[in-house]
């Protein structure tokens, strides 16, 4: 097929890659010159593992332009990839996705075969239908279902694996005008997907529930998994980690995402389940569980902040170890790492970071006493006290060797769990979270 895919950011310029690699002819639009010259010449515009490779492979079939008519003209499926930032009330803005449907309406009344536009933007239930579609209509002079069509079709990806979960999603979602449109959507995603996901078709107002639900419901499990570890804490001899796998093994519950750490962040957990809450609340429902989600997310990053504190001797040095929102990806954003860091740092407290990949994200954002370490060596070295924050595959290979010290115990504040206890324990004080007073057993250990 012809496909566009507008907006080469975070997820557009994954999707036009992984089109080009299955065989499609993609046109990417975007208003960003730099982004366009990128992937003409293959290279990536954004950073995402696998994405560089992938683009320079298949250049004879990706191109890209600042012309919405330019690409429109030889497609028969437009994707709009565009941002739909939050808004103060916790909704999101379709300014981008209307500005999107306002260029593309002109090229779209000139078509004269049906051409189907699909949403995959996050949007507040209602859009699609309420400001899309009669968007479309009006830019174009042509009716939906009849002479094009519409879908809503959000992806569930997640930055640092976006080509992985393009290409293996566990379901494709449709929300579609008519069957026609969900038909022709959906036999594009049987030739794409190498999982033979099942493709869950349905009216729009149900697929941008769907998208918004499964998310919350996320945020939710991270959160009681979250939760279940403070009050471990506060037991002799309980450990959430052996909680968390027994009660994962009951199939009603599951084990994924029931690890007990710090909160989720990132540019969609955050926003997502607070544009739910928003939802409810504009339904006249009482929005409970999402906010309770909301707010134990909240006090992950000062809980670990105040045990780094009551660690650390005066005039001590803090590492921490990770600044992206999870591994594999340069993103600070609500990060939980860079809270704890600026936490830290409103403390007066000597700071030094190290991450492989988010420094020049975050680096505005740390204002103080900072450290911006060269190496994760570095921090092992120096600091008294050194919290793992993102489980990045790099910091599995840290040799204990680098936290000994000659006079008083560092202390290792492994969050995510990712490094052997009974190793390091031997030349620095193991904390972790979620495990309560251990007795004699755990003695010099919490």
């Amino acid at each position: 097929m012809r496909l566009t895919v507008i907006g080469l950011g975070k997820l557009g310029a994954p999707m036009a890659a992984v089109m080009a690699h299955q065989g499609h002819t993609v046109v990417g639009v975007d208003l960003d010159p730099a982004r366009v010259d990128a992937v003409n010449h293959g290279r990536a515009p954004v950073r995402e593992p696998g994405l560089e490779e992938m683009i320079r492979n298949h250049r004879a079939r990706l191109t890209a332009t600042t012309s919405y008519a330019e690409a429109f003209a030889a497609t028969e499926i437009t994707f709009i990839m565009v941002p739909t930032p939050s808004e103060a009330a916790g909704g999101f803005s379709l300014r981008h996705v209307l500005a999107a449907a306002q260029a593309i309406g002109p090229a779209l009344g000139r078509q004269p075969d049906f051409h189907l536009v699909v949403l995959s933007s996050t949007v507040m239930p209602g859009a699609t239908a309420g400001e899309l579609l009669p968007a479309l209509e009006a830019a174009s002079g042509k009716r939906c279902g009849r002479d094009f069509g519409l879908c809503y079709n959000p992806e569930f990806v997640a930055l640092g694996s976006v080509i992985h979960d393009l290409l293996n999603p566990d379901m494709v979602l449709i929300g579609e005008s008519d069957e026609r449109s969900g038909d022709l959507l959906a036999h594009l995603y049987r030739g794409l997907c190498e999982s033979h996901p099942r493709i869950s078709r349905m009216n729009f107002v149900n697929a941008e529930l769907a998208k918004l639900s499964v998310n919350t419901y996320l945020t939710t499990k991270i959160s009681y998994a979250n939760m279940l570890a403070e009050v471990c804490e506060k037991l002799p001899g309980a450990d959430v980690e052996v909680v968390t796998s027994a009660i994962g093994c009951d199939t009603r519950i599951g084990g994924k995402y029931l690890q007990a750490a710090l909160g989720y962040g990132g540019p969609c957990f955050p926003r997502d389940n607070l544009a739910f809450a928003a939802l409810a609340r504009g339904c006249g429902v009482e929005a409970t569980l999402a906010e309770a989600t909301h707010q134990v997310n909240r006090r992950q990053a000062p809980r670990v902040s105040e045990l780094i504190l009551s660690h650390l001797p005066e005039n001590g040095t803090a590492a921490i170890l990770g600044l992206s929102y999870k591994p594999d990806t340069g993103v600070s954003e609500e990060s939980q790492g860079l809270a704890v860091a600026q936490q830290l740092l409103a403390r007066g407290v000597r700071v030094m970071v190290y991450d492989p990949a988010a420094i020049p994200d975050a680096r505005p954002h740390l204002v103080g006493h900072v450290v911006f370490a060269q190496s994760v060596e570095q921090c092992l070295r120096e600091a008294d006290v050194v919290a793992v924050t993102t489980p990045w595959a790099e910091f599995e290979s840290i040799s204990p060797a680098l936290l000994k010290r000659s006079g008083r115990r560092a202390v290792l504040l492994d969050c995510w769990r990712v490094l052997p206890r009974q190793e390091f324990g031997l030349v620095a004080d193991y904390v972790t979270l979620g495990l309560g007073p251990q007795g004699a057993e755990g003695a010099g250990q919490t």
